[in-house]
């Protein structure tokens, strides 16, 4: 079986993380440092804390140098809410600060106020379904292969992701009017926006999905 190592940037309780990784049977350890990341088959990035203090605590211990590494080499990467953010270029929340430039994009934030469709509320906390980016992308065989655009899932999140580099998107949602990056799926990357550790077992499936992908390669 493969070892897994899950990126701890000191945020956050990464227990749903572990928990999520035991009930579906991926072998994983935690990695504080980037001599961890050595010898592991491949990677949970999850998301708790603000951009640039995940960034810079990622900076100080060198993780973000070995992950990029680890990934160009084509380790599989799994990026969970703030974990999907840190993969493109900059954020509003934090914008001295650059992200792991991995895929080509930006993080900006929900604005508050009405529109056609409503109050738009900060943070986005709550249920919501997935819109899949295209036919020929819902068919591939990615992690979300088995959901169905009537399947909800668990969004926690101030920030969304733009990007004009259209062929790593695999799923949008709708929040009120605007349509956001809910998932993106290219190569040996995959990330979602919505937490899949606290989905449901659907939510689960995509933990299982994910191990079972890469564990055939």
């Amino acid at each position: 079986m493969k070892k897994i190592g899950i990126i701890d940037y000191q945020l956050g309780n990464l227990f749903s993380v572990i928990q999520a990784c035991e009930k579906t049977g991926i072998n994983a350890v935690l990695c504080t440092q980037a001599s961890h990341l050595k010898n592991l088959d491949g990677y949970i990035l999850p998301g708790v804390g603000s951009f640039g203090e995940a960034m810079n605590n990622m900076q100080s211990s060198g993780m973000d140098i070995a992950l990029k590494a680890e990934v160009a080499n084509g380790k599989p990467l799994f990026g969970i809410c703030l974990g999907l953010q840190l993969l493109f270029e900059k954020s509003e929340e934090s914008d001295d600060v650059n992200g792991l430039g991995i895929l080509k994009g930006r993080v900006k934030k929900f604005q508050k106020g009405n529109d056609a469709s409503g109050k738009i509320r900060i943070p986005n906390i709550g249920w919501n379904t997935l819109e899949f980016s295209n036919r020929e992308v819902r068919l591939k065989n990615n992690p979300l292969s088995e959901v169905s655009e009537d399947d909800y899932f668990y969004f926690v999140h101030s920030y969304f992701v733009e990007t004009d580099e259209l062929d790593c998107v695999l799923t949008y949602t709708h929040y009120h009017a605007i349509k956001y990056v809910s998932s993106v799926f290219l190569n040996n990357i995959f990330a979602t926006q919505f937490h899949p550790e606290k989905s449901g077992e659907k939510g689960l499936d995509i933990y299982r999905n994910w191990s079972n992908l890469i564990n055939q390669e």
